[in-house]
């Protein structure tokens, strides 16, 4: 704690991705940390998610490159389906998969239990609590748990995601940083019926998807519902009955799998539900409070560069407050150099309109006619965003 340790102490509020990531590197410094985590454990399952580009680099830096090579998703082939399930093209994945030579997919959970696993003896865990209140002052920060218990930290590192509560507790609501893309999705899991093997299928109408992903040849398939919408439906967060009617009110097709997806949503028990938005922030940090990943520059999924933000920010952010004894000129020197890379990636996602979610049946068409002249799906080779950062070396 401080004016009592030696060790400059950090509370990183988040246990997915760039709170273990930031926590290992913090460690490393030679931090004092802590992390607090709403839920009762790290999150399992999931869709798989892409690793690109710097990101690479910095997991290499962390020593886990190796385990996230073995849990690298094989996708043999991606099925684009027309509205009556009919195949539309049926596509190697390779430059779907893998942006360039090594770059990685895996599945969200494996990636946050490596996470997890590099940093759990290391670093105090305190899972099922959260932050209640932040009193900032100059020798610390306090901090009221929801559990009740009060600790001084130096600095506090909001690592929450999207809707981070640690955000809104000193730099106000969302609503002022939510930038929306025009979309909402649900994920889930379900079972396998159409027997997928290391492949996924997507089904397109215009303004609305359907999407079946199978990795290996499991019993149980991920499902992905994304539909367009002109405003995010807010009375539907945070309450799985209403996200469950607005879908199916979405998807009231009797075509192709779409009533047995529905039927499978109602009875899953892991339905996450959520908009296609970024965060767009001018300062990143408050006093001795800093966001890292998606609480401070979500860049959506569309972009598929969440993941490697989230990675690459954490890098960073721990490097910086490692180098610097004052935390504001730490922070500052965070955001000089990640936003540069941050709003090149941000902008790949556009206007939120994207080939594998066309929102018009001018747009659907095109693309279809698009893929059937292909053997593979274009390659993301082009995005030199990925790689745009050289990550600095904090040794």
């Amino acid at each position: 704690m401080t004016g009592t340790h030696s060790k400059r102490s950090a509370l990183v509020s988040g246990a997915s991705i760039a709170g273990p990531a930031v926590a290992y590197w913090l460690h490393r410094y030679g931090f004092d940390v802590t992390v607090v985590e709403k839920a009762g454990a790290v999150r399992g399952g999931g869709y798989p998610i892409d690793i690109r580009g710097t990101a690479v680099e910095a997991v290499r830096r962390m020593g886990v490159l190796p385990e996230l090579r073995k849990a690298h998703v094989n996708t043999h082939r991606i099925t684009f389906l027309d509205a009556d399930g009919g195949t539309v093209a049926a596509l190697r994945p390779e430059s779907m998969a893998i942006g360039a030579d090594g770059d990685l997919e895996v599945r969200r959970g494996e990636l946050t239990q490596i996470l997890y696993d590099a940093v759990r003896h290391s670093v105090a865990f305190e899972f099922n609590d959260s932050i209640a209140a932040l009193d900032d002052r100059p020798d610390g920060i306090e901090v009221t748990f929801r559990s009740g218990a009060r600790r001084t930290f130096d600095v506090v590192i909001g690592a929450d995601g999207l809707h981070s509560h640690t955000r809104g507790l000193v730099l106000g609501p969302e609503e002022g940083f939510h930038h929306y893309l025009g979309a909402c999705f649900a994920g889930f899991t379900l079972p396998n019926h159409l027997g997928l093997t290391s492949e996924g299928v997507l089904w397109n109408v215009p303004g609305r998807s359907a999407a079946l992903y199978a990795v290996g040849s499991g019993q149980d398939v991920f499902g992905l519902l994304t539909f367009r919408r002109s405003d995010p439906p807010f009375d539907a967060f945070g309450n799985p009955g209403a996200q469950r009617e607005l879908l199916a009110a979405t998807f009231p097709d009797d075509r192709w799998e779409i009533p047995r997806i529905v039927a499978e949503m109602h009875a899953t028990d892991d339905l996450f539900f959520d908009v296609v938005s970024q965060i767009r922030m001018t300062r990143w940090s408050a006093g001795r409070v800093v966001l890292v990943g998606d609480a401070a520059y979500a860049p959506s999924f569309l972009t598929g560069q969440g993941t490697s933000l989230a990675l690459v920010g954490a890098y960073v952010l721990a490097g910086e407050l490692a180098a610097r004894a004052d935390h504001a000129e730490a922070f500052d020197a965070y955001e000089r150099v990640m936003r540069p890379f941050v709003t090149l990636n941000q902008a790949l996602a556009g206007d939120g309109d994207t080939e594998l979610f066309p929102a018009t049946e001018q747009a659907l068409q095109r693309r279809n006619t698009a893929l059937r002249t292909l053997s593979a799906l274009p390659a993301d080779r082009a995005h030199a965003e990925y790689s745009a950062l050289t990550l600095p070396d904090y040794r």
